[in-house]
């Protein structure tokens, strides 16, 4: 679960930080790294997370006519692919907290000629401003562990979905190969940093996502808690070795 002490601070990274503070401050991260978050996300998984991606997006079986939640959606990969599954009589609504990483992926969305059927929305995932039983489908793709209180942002998604609705959280995970989980660490806290500073000009933005990766509940841990919040059939795969994982489950 989210972790709160006595007094009412919460993880940023491996810093606490008061409760009230953390959204401000992972804010401020995606506003710095906006630009050349892409790029980032291309270096520091060797390409994989547009692998990852494309395996969420074969899970979701995402068809016409139907309504799409692609949350904490960042620049709009998944949205963009959802856009061309639903068709035009469906609708993709891409929502981020983050206004920065909002307009990059509407930008970038607009310049690729996608349909008219994606909007774009400023929402915040622990009180998503939609209707009840509105999507067949979320997704939140490594947005999870930056949102404050997890539990409150799950049982909002729970409300959102329609009965019969399907909720897939693609988020960095715990390797399950000792070995590989060395060679992680050494990789994530050596080299990504470093990446950020060469590229973004921006060393402490990387540390912290490396941190709140490490912060992050782990496969078992997040099953439970979706659990928790009513989902069922809740179950994940392990993608590259544990390194990322795909939760999922539905609203009955």
């Amino acid at each position: 679960m989210t972790k709160k002490s006595e007094n009412n601070t919460t993880h940023f990274g491996f810093t606490e930080v008061p409760l009230k503070d953390k959204a401000t401050h992972v804010a401020d991260v995606f506003r710095s790294v906006s630009k050349q978050y892409d790029l980032m996300n291309d270096l520091m998984s060797f390409g994989l997370h547009r692998l990852w991606k494309r395996y969420t997006l074969s899970k979701t079986k995402a068809r016409l006519g139907q309504r799409i939640l692609d949350l904490a959606g960042g620049t709009g990969d998944l949205a963009k692919a959802f856009s061309k599954k639903v068709g035009r009589e469906g609708q993709v609504i891409l929502a981020d907290i983050n206004e920065k990483m909002l307009a990059c992926g509407r930008d970038r969305l607009i310049d690729a000629g996608t349909l008219p059927n994606i909007h774009y929305v400023q929402a915040d995932a622990e009180c998503l401003p939609f209707q009840d039983n509105y999507f067949d489908c979320i997704t939140i793709a490594f947005g999870l562990r930056n949102v404050t209180d997890k539990i409150a942002a799950l049982q909002s998604m729970y409300r959102v979905l329609k009965p019969g609705g399907q909720l897939f959280i693609l988020e960095f995970s715990k390797p399950i190969l000792p070995l590989l989980n060395k060679l992680y660490d050494t990789y994530s806290f050596k080299i990504i940093p470093k990446l950020g500073n060469i590229i973004c000009q921006d060393e402490k933005s990387y540390q912290y996502l490396v941190e709140s990766i490490r912060m992050h509940p782990d496969q078992e841990t997040l099953k439970n808690m979706i659990e928790t919040c009513e989902f069922e059939d809740v179950q994940y795969d392990n993608l590259t070795g544990g390194i990322v994982a795909l939760h999922q489950g539905y609203k009955y």
